[in-house]
C-alpha cells in the first residue's frame, strides 16, 4: 500500500509545482486579492490600462489604489496565479488556471 500513497503524494507535489489557481484557492485569498482574481477570471486577460479602469469601476469600498493594485498583481504573479506578459506600458495579465486532473 505504501506505493499507492507515495504515488498520490508525488502527484499532489507535481500539481503544486505547476502553479495556477483552482476554485478552492480563491476561498483562501484575502478579500482584495479574491475580488481582483474574480475580476480577472471574468475577463481572462487584461492589459494594465483596462485593468485599472475595471478596478476604478468597482464599488468604492472595493477599489484599490495604484500602489495596492501593483502589490496585489505582484503577489498573484509570484504565486503563478497570474501570468505577466510584456514590458513597460504594454503589460498584460492573464489568469493561469490549473490543469484539471485527468481521470485514469
Amino acid at each position: 500500500m505504501a506505493g499507492l500513497f507515495d504515488r498520490l503524494q508525488n502527484e499532489l507535489d507535481d500539481r503544486d509545482k505547476e502553479g495556477g489557481i483552482t476554485a478552492l484557492d480563491l476561498a483562501d485569498l484575502p478579500a482584495p486579492l479574491r475580488k481582483l482574481m474574480r475580476l480577472m477570471l471574468r475577463k481572462i486577460e487584461l492589459d494594465t490600462p483596462s485593468l485599472r479602469q475595471a478596478v476604478d469601476a468597482m464599488p468604492e469600498k472595493d477599489r484599490m489604489e495604484k500602489a495596492e493594485l501593483d502589490q496585489a498583481l505582484d503577489e498573484l504573479c509570484k504565486k503563478s496565479w497570474l501570468i505577466r506578459r510584456g514590458e513597460g506600458d504594454s503589460v498584460s495579465y492573464k489568469v493561469n488556471l490549473r490543469r484539471k486532473a485527468s481521470s485514469t
